[in-house]
Formats: C-alpha cells, sequence, structure tokens
C-alpha cells in the first residue's frame, strides 16, 4: 500500500454537509451569502483580522490581492523564488514585475536581510512567502514595509494556522492570501481566502466582492452595474460548507502534522532537515539531499511518495530572470519533501524515517 505524500483528513461531518448542500438546491452564488459568507465570518474570527473574503483558490486569492494595489505597468514586486508559480503569476497578471530576492538556507523563507538593497522607486509591495508553513521574520519585513511605505502581501497557502509572535498568520500584512486546496491543511474541493488587515478594509471588500464576480457591484435582486473588469474567483457553497467543518478540526489537524514533523527532526540521521518549530503548521516537510534522483526512486520502489518543492521560479522560461539566487537554486536542485497529513501512522512514520536513514545522502 502506497504511503501518499498527502491526503485530506475528513470525517462523516463532512458527507453530511455536502449531502445537505446537494439537497438545498442552492450550490453557488457569486454574492457569497449562506455557507460562504458563514465561512468567512468564522475564519474572520479564527485568525483575528479585519475581514476576510473567500475566493476559488490560492492563486485568485494573489491575483485580487496584488490587483488592490494598483500597479502600473512594471511596478516592482519583491517575492522569493522557491514558491509555486503563482507567487509570481499573480505580479505579471497585473502589469508588474517579479524581482526575486533569495531565501534563508535554514528556513526556505524569503531572507530579509537582502530584501532592502533591492528596493527602487518602483518597489511596491514585499511578497513574503511562509514556506512549509513556517512563518517568516514578518517582525523584519513590516519593519522595512513601514520605511519605504510599502505594503505586505503574504503568500500563506501553506501557513493555515501557523502563529507568529502569539498571532495566527492572517493577522499581520496588509493581504494574507490562504489556499484551501484539498492537500492543504484545511482542504475543500477548491477553495482560497484573502485576509484583510487595514482601516479602509470596508473599502477592500467592495473592491473584492467585485472582483471575484466578473466585476458585478451594487446588485439589487437583477439589477446590477459593472465600473471594472472582474474574474469568476467566488467559492461555491459545497466547498465552503466542508471549510466550515475543516475549520472546527483544524488545530487537532495541525497537532497531527507536528507530532510528525517532530518525529521526522528528532529521528531522521540526516542534517540538512526542516528545523521544528511549534508555532509551525507543516504543509510540507523538507529534507536536502545531494542524491535525489536514485534517493526518491529507492522510496518510490518501497511504497513512500515523495515531492520536490519547488523549482525556483526563476528558472521557468517565461521569467527569463537574471537575478542570482545561489541558496534557492541548490535547495531548488536537493529538496524532497515527505509524506505529512493526519492520516499517517505511526507505523508508516517509523518506516519513513527508516528508509530516509538508510538512503539518503548529505548535501
Amino acid at each position: 500500500m502506497t504511503i501518499n505524500l498527502f491526503e485530506p483528513y475528513t470525517d462523516k461531518s463532512e458527507e453530511k454537509v455536502v449531502l445537505d448542500v446537494l439537497r438545498s438546491k442552492f450550490w453557488a452564488s457569486g454574492s457569497g451569502v449562506r455557507n460562504v459568507g458563514k465561512f468567512e465570518s468564522k475564519f474572520k474570527k479564527f485568525v483575528n483580522a479585519d475581514d476576510c473574503l473567500a475566493v476559488n483558490s490560492g492563486t485568485a486569492a494573489l491575483n485580487i490581492a496584488i490587483s488592490l494595489l494598483d500597479l502600473k505597468k512594471n511596478d516592482e514586486v519583491i517575492i522569493p523564488s522557491l514558491s509555486f508559480v503563482s507567487t509570481a503569476n499573480c505580479v505579471l497578471r497585473n502589469e508588474g514585475k517579479p524581482v526575486f530576492v533569495d531565501i534563508d538556507p535554514n528556513t526556505l523563507c524569503i531572507d530579509p536581510y537582502k530584501i532592502e538593497k533591492l528596493i527602487t522607486k518602483r518597489t511596491k509591495a514585499i511578497l513574503p512567502v511562509h514556506f512549509g508553513g513556517l512563518p517568516c521574520d514578518l517582525e523584519k519585513i513590516l519593519k522595512i514595509s513601514k520605511k519605504y511605505k510599502i505594503k505586505i502581501i503574504e503568500d500563506a497557502a501553506h501557513a493555515t494556522g501557523s502563529v507568529y509572535n502569539k498571532k495566527l498568520i492572517g493577522n499581520h500584512g496588509f493581504a494574507v492570501c490562504f489556499s484551501f486546496h484539498p492537500i492543504k491543511n484545511l482542504g475543500m474541493p477548491t477553495g482560497g481566502l484573502i485576509a484583510i488587515n487595514d482601516r479602509n478594509h470596508k473599502q477592500f471588500r467592495r473592491k473584492i466582492e467585485s472582483r471575484r464576480w466578473c466585476g458585478i457591484s451594487n446588485r439589487h435582486d437583477d439589477k446590477y452595474e459593472i465600473n471594472e473588469i472582474g474574474d469568476n474567483y467566488y467559492l461555491n457553497e459545497i466547498s465552503a460548507a466542508i471549510g466550515i467543518e475543516q475549520l472546527k478540526k483544524l488545530n487537532k489537524m495541525n497537532s497531527i502534522r507536528k507530532k510528525i514533523a517532530k518525529r521526522y527532526f528528532s529521528e531522521l540521521e540526516h542534517e540538512s532537515k526542516m528545523p521544528f518549530n511549534n508555532n509551525c503548521s507543516y504543509h510540507l516537510y523538507w529534507i536536502c539531499v545531494k542524491n535525489r534522483d536514485s534517493f526518491r526512486k529507492e522510496l518510490y520502489k518501497n511504497g513512500i511518495q515523495t515531492g520536490t518543492h519547488y523549482k525556483p521560479i526563476h528558472k521557468f522560461k517565461l521569467y527569463k530572470a537574471k537575478e542570482q539566487l545561489p541558496i534557492t537554486e541548490k535547495i531548488g536542485n536537493q529538496i524532497v519533501t515527505l509524506p505529512i497529513h493526519p492520516n499517517l501512522t505511526d507505523r508508516q512514520v517509523s518506516k519513513i524515517i527508516a528508509l530516509v536513514s538508510t538512503f539518503a545522502k548529505e548535501p
């Protein structure tokens, strides 16, 4: 039996609410009512943000959040390259220019000490990624943003339930973007969310509501106005209902992930590995190996899936980036992600630890 890299964690509560939505005949609406509105309200309370708006993916959340900056052509957003490509695509989609910065080799998060020298007159935002769920050094990044009066938009796709300075991720930057892909810590068939922290949050809510629903605004019954271009990014009722149930058990699911991560950190006979931090949600657990291809083949032969998160974005043809990012490039060639999800048994974790310790070579 294969040990999967990722798996959603569900029980009968998700099955019940899905059936309830199906029987209701009300499956989706761009207006953000019923289960969507309930989920937004519960998540807002959970992270203690000024406001929360649900969308249908983490990519949609990033696209809309960056659109709130009203970028002019070639305005710059500073981002790490070690991330899923949506982190950079959202900047291009809004006519901006991604400026790639290297990462901290111990955390794989954006290196705050390398940000400031990349800031120019065209810099409009910093987009840190909480890699694997490990929070970035937001205190240093917030100081930079205040000094230069630029926004912070956080990519928290991995970080639902992560904590920084005793506050949940979602309570710090101007806009914080979450992903609720089925394999994430809080999973749905499709889903994402933007948490807003700004004194003008009501104004930004109106913009996001319009931009997630094809530009529709001021709707009353069947009458509405279109003042700008929007997209079909709204969340459906089935996903929202599942999200409400997932949120109830999120702390339990993340506790299991932390338990597994702690075992990996303490028991793996391997030096180059993700640190243990109780504030991390552990969407991923990574190690770096010299013999990545042969190592992954050995684990696959023994029924264990692994991943490579990620190919650095600046290495894709679309970006043709000139930045020199030696740490990112080294990690991109060596990183392997191990199975980590609440369905893993102690025996499966022990098997993974034994095989990794046998076949992994230090970089």
